[in-house]
């Protein structure tokens, strides 16, 4: 698939960070660091908060990871469309995230008029193996 983005990296942290602002609570935890044709990548530094016992990262840390970065995939690729929302989004645990940053790196299966199919890996940042793998499903309103 060769679909151009259509909004760089700078500008998809700008929109989060005065459409989405509370994707910030806890401080800067979630940044898209690159965008290419059909795909983006997106790093969490998690917090205290966003582990388990025996600091694991939770699943919920790690959802949300997912679903964060499969939306900015899509609005990078659309426009910046607040209302574009998750219509499913499908997750395995592979492995065990050790405290430390993580990155998802989505890619998009299908970009239709009102769908778009994306799929997700999330690994510790500078290694390979899988943490986890999601495909992610989004609603894109009429324009």
């Amino acid at each position: 698939m060769d679909l151009a983005p259509i909004m760089t990296v700078e500008e998809l942290n700008r929109f989060l960070d005065t459409d989405f602002p509370e994707v910030h609570t806890d401080g800067r935890v979630f940044e898209v660091v690159s965008v290419s044709p059909g795909r983006a990548t997106m790093r969490f530094d998690p917090l205290t908060r966003h582990l388990r016992p025996g600091a694991t990262v939770s699943g919920p840390a790690l959802f949300a990871l997912a679903d964060v970065a499969a939306y900015v995939t899509v609005i990078a690729h659309i426009g910046p469309v607040a209302l574009a929302v998750t219509t499913n989004l499908n997750i395995n645990f592979l492995r065990k995230p050790e405290l430390g940053p993580l990155e998802c790196r989505c890619r998009i299966l299908k970009l239709g008029k009102r769908l778009a199919v994306l799929d997700a890996e999330i690994t510790t940042v500078g290694d390979t193996k899988i943490i986890a793998h999601a495909t992610a499903t989004y609603s894109i309103p009429p324009k």
